[in-house]
């Protein structure tokens, strides 16, 4: 029974959901892919606003897609310019050197400009206080190569 388990669990790879789309209900499926999108739009303002982070987004929406959309997600996947960042963080759990300095440059930019536009010490901490998890997390994140 344990090998039956195993081989099942080692079929199933990083990107597919072990149910397939038609076996869950419309509205789960509606709501994931709802989920997916959003997180994609969230992630191309990420792309164009420094406040809010890219990758995740598209982490998240992959894995909206793998439980709503086999062919969004491998669309997603399959960008040249957003896949590989995916696929690194689904194989190694890390994220390219560019792009980690360029998201800890973009935290420390916006609390510069956060703290210039606010003129206020209290809320300038406020801010500080608000990314030091995010900008913790990156830090610590280990580089692909």
């Amino acid at each position: 029974m344990e090998q039956n388990q195993q081989s099942v669990e080692s079929n199933i790879g990083l990107n597919e959901c072990p149910l397939p789309v038609s076996t869950r209900s419309k509205a789960k499926v509606f709501l994931w892919k709802a989920a997916g999108v959003f997180c994609v739009a969230l992630a191309i303002l990420g792309a164009i606003l420094p406040l809010l982070p890219t990758t995740v987004f598209l982490i998240m929406a992959t894995g909206c897609f793998a439980k709503s959309s086999p062919r969004m997600q491998k669309k997603l996947l399959n960008n040249k310019t957003f896949g590989p960042l995916i696929h690194e963080w689904q194989q190694h759990r890390s994220i390219p050197r560019k792009a980690k300095r360029i998201a800890l440059l973009t935290i420390v930019l916006s609390i510069a400009w956060s703290s210039y536009l606010l003129q206020n010490i209290l809320l300038s901490l406020l801010v500080i206080l608000l990314v030091m998890g995010p900008f913790i997390f990156l830090w610590r994140l280990p580089e692909s190569k």
